[in-house]
């Protein structure tokens, strides 16, 4: 059986590590002995164990040998959050596609350090575990399978997916998912669902460069909303934004936003979803990095929140678990038979081996897993990269906190042609992210998305280090 809620331990770690944020663990303060907390809690070594291990791959202990765990102080970094200009007010074309493929094929080349890529590292997905559930969900395939897989998907991997949607809070009706081509083709079904050419679309400020693809696709306008790096999207600027401009849709990204990594607080979620309710506008969530929140309970989407079935919710297993399988969905709400139509109309189906493949593999009951090990990894990684980035960069740069993921979102100072700077990196073998690629109307010039998703990967470090030496040497030559 899948793993369903957390384990006990977990349940342990996130107790202790609320106690921490109330102070009633102050920052030095010494644990209790797993004996004591054993006897005290009703639970095995080996539960306080993992517990505590869970603790200090969060940063939030620290384990001093023959002494005991010892609660950390948690000190603000030196580097304050990028702050970010209220962006245009009025729609804008769309034209980013030029730079977003050369970027892409950047990226493509194994040489190149990928601090630009949209991937992690390809070692920290289970890819031999995933190849033996494809070979045994190959051999019990049957005929009538491949047609009744057609246009909504496998039966098996829909129903897997709705009782993990069901463990979120979101109940789903048996005919609302939609198995897609990953979660760019539900994110354009979906747009196709509720829009028409030039109708204005609203996205986040600065936003993922696949949004504004999609929107210079359709022929549809822009207008951005100030999105905080910390809680997402400014309600108020929305609500003033809705009151003075027909809007055919919202495309935000509430949990842990490309390339912000800004976490929608849940009451922010709630209240984003009434306003737009109010105003009969669909949200289009993209949600694909919803599982690599670094705590232990993963945040509740904005669909959680929807009584009108007007939240089209869009994910993928490409960044979570099967990166190139190319199995993503929809929720599409009251949209869903539109989106279903429309799939029929363009790609007809999403290969089949792919999502039996992953039905499989959830069904074994390691997915679970496999997400904690994931989001330890890439919570360590960002936290070494936020180091470097803090000794090699040049004073003044802003460096995001997300609170998961593997994009680190940096403000250089303001005479740095991040740009430039890309290019520059790119002749010594490292790709990245220029801020140009986030905004309609090419306006973080001096903001870099970094993707320090590679533990293991010696040439981060460097890379790193090389970076911010040429932001230095550009800063130093315009002065």
């Amino acid at each position: 059986m899948p793993d369903q809620g957390n384990t006990r331990y977990e349940q342990l770690a996130d107790e202790m590590a609320q106690a921490m944020r109330d102070g009633l663990l102050q920052a030095g303060e010494r644990l209790p002995s797993v004996r004591q907390t054993c006897q005290r809690r009703g639970v095995s070594p080996s539960t306080v164990f993992q517990a505590y291990g869970l603790l200090e791959t969060r940063g939030l202990i620290d384990a001093r040998p023959r002494s005991g765990y010892y609660v950390r102080a948690q000190k603000r970094s030196a580097r304050a959050l990028p702050q970010l200009a209220p962006p245009r007010t009025e729609a804008t074309a769309v034209a980013v596609s030029a730079l977003a493929f050369e970027l892409l094929e950047s990226t493509r080349d194994p040489a190149v350090v990928p601090l630009g890529s949209a991937f992690p590292a390809a070692h920290l997905f289970p890819f031999d575990a995933l190849a033996r559930s494809g070979a045994r969900a190959m051999r019990r395939v049957k005929p009538a399978q491949i047609t009744g897989a057609l246009t909504a998907g496998d039966a098996a991997l829909r129903q897997a997916l709705r009782r993990r949607y069901t463990l979120q809070g979101v109940p789903l009706a048996e005919d609302e998912l939609v198995i897609t081509n990953g979660a760019m083709e539900a994110l354009n079904l979906c747009l196709q669902a509720v829009t028409v050419p030039g109708d204005v679309v609203v996205v986040e400020s600065p936003t993922f460069y696949a949004a504004l693809q999609a929107l210079e696709r359709l022929n549809l306008k822009a207008v951005e909303v100030a999105t905080d790096p910390q809680e997402g999207v400014d309600l108020a600027a929305l609500a003033e934004l809705l009151a003075r401009q027909k809007v055919a849709a919202c495309w935000f990204m509430p949990t842990l936003q490309n390339p912000l990594g800004a976490l929608m607080p849940s009451a922010r979620k709630q209240a984003l979803v009434a306003l737009l309710a109010r105003h009969g506008v669909p949200l289009i969530e993209d949600d694909v990095y919803g599982e690599l929140y670094a705590d232990v309970r993963r945040p509740p989407p904005a669909k959680a929140f929807d009584q009108a079935g007007g939240v089209l919710h869009c994910a993928s297993f490409s960044k979570c678990l099967a990166p190139g399988y190319r199995v993503g969905w929809a929720a599409a709400g009251r949209y869903a038979p539109l989106v279903q139509r429309l799939k029929m109309m363009t790609s007809l189906a999403t290969a089949l081996p792919p999502q039996l493949a992953i039905a499989d593999y959830l069904a074994q009951g390691g997915y679970d897993r496999h997400l904690r090990r994931l989001r330890a990894e890439l919570a360590g990684e960002q936290q070494r990269a936020r180091r470097l980035i803090e000794r090699h960069f040049p004073a003044g740069t802003r460096v995001s906190r997300p609170a998961g993921g593997y994009f680190l979102w940096l403000e250089l100072p303001p005479a740095v042609d991040a740009l430039a700077l890309h290019h520059r990196a790119m002749a010594l073998g490292i790709s990245t992210a220029p801020g140009v690629l986030f905004s309609a109307d090419r306006r973080f010039v001096h903001h870099l998305r970094l993707n320090v998703g590679h533990p293991g990967d010696a040439r981060v470090d460097d890379a790193l280090r090389r970076l911010g030496e040429l932001a230095i040497a550009e800063l130093a030559a315009v002065r």
